[in-house]
C-alpha cells in the first residue's frame, strides 16, 4: 500500500505542523479568547452581585417604608379613635343638653296643662254644683210646691258630691 509506505517520509513534517497548529490553537484560545471570556464572567459576576446588593437595599428600603406606613396607619387609627370618642362625647353631651331642655320644657308645659285642667275641673265642679242646686230647687218646688233655702240645698249637694 502506497499510503502506508509514505508515513516514514512525511512523519516529521506532519508532527511539525501538528505542533504548530496546536500551538496556534493553544495561544489563540488561551491568550486571546480566555481573557475575554474571563472578563465577561467577571463582569457578569460583578453585575449579579451589584443587582443582589441593589435588591437587598431595595428590600430594606421597602421594609422601612412598610414599617413607616404601618406606624402611620396605627397613628391614624389611634387619632381616629380619639376623634371618634371626642365626637361621641360631644354628641352625647349635646343630645343630653337638648334632652334636658326638652324635658324641662315638657315639664313646664305639663305643669301649665295640669294647672289649666285643675282650674277647668274646679270651674266645672262649681258649675255642676250650681246646676245641681238649681235642679234640686226646681225639683223640690215642682214636687212639693215648697221653696227650698238655697244655702241649705248647696250644703246638701256639696256633701253628696263629696261622698260620691
Amino acid at each position: 500500500m502506497p499510503q502506508l509506505s509514505q508515513i516514514g517520509e512525511i512523519y516529521a513534517s506532519q508532527l511539525f505542523w501538528l505542533a504548530i497548529v496546536f500551538a496556534l490553537i493553544y495561544f489563540g484560545i488561551g491568550k486571546a479568547m480566555v481573557p475575554k471570556i474571563e472578563r465577561t464572567i467577571d463582569d457578569r459576576a460583578a453585575r449579579i452581585s451589584g443587582d443582589i446588593a441593589a435588591a437587598a437595599a431595595a428590600r430594606d428600603s421597602a421594609r422601612h417604608v412598610d414599617e413607616a406606613y404601618e406606624t402611620g396607619l396605627d397613628t391614624a387609627r389611634s387619632q381616629a379613635q380619639k376623634l371618634l370618642g371626642e365626637a361621641r362625647d360631644t354628641a352625647t353631651a349635646a343630645s343630653e343638653s337638648t334632652l334636658k331642655q326638652s324635658d324641662a320644657a315638657t315639664a313646664t308645659r305639663l305643669h301649665e296643662a295640669m294647672g289649666r285642667i285643675a282650674t277647668t275641673r274646679d270651674t266645672a265642679l262649681a258649675e255642676i254644683e250650681s246646676a245641681t242646686v238649681d235642679a234640686v230647687e226646681a225639683i223640690v218646688a215642682k214636687l212639693s210646691g215648697v221653696g227650698v233655702d238655697r244655702a241649705l240645698a248647696a250644703d246638701k249637694v256639696k256633701a253628696e258630691l263629696a261622698h260620691g
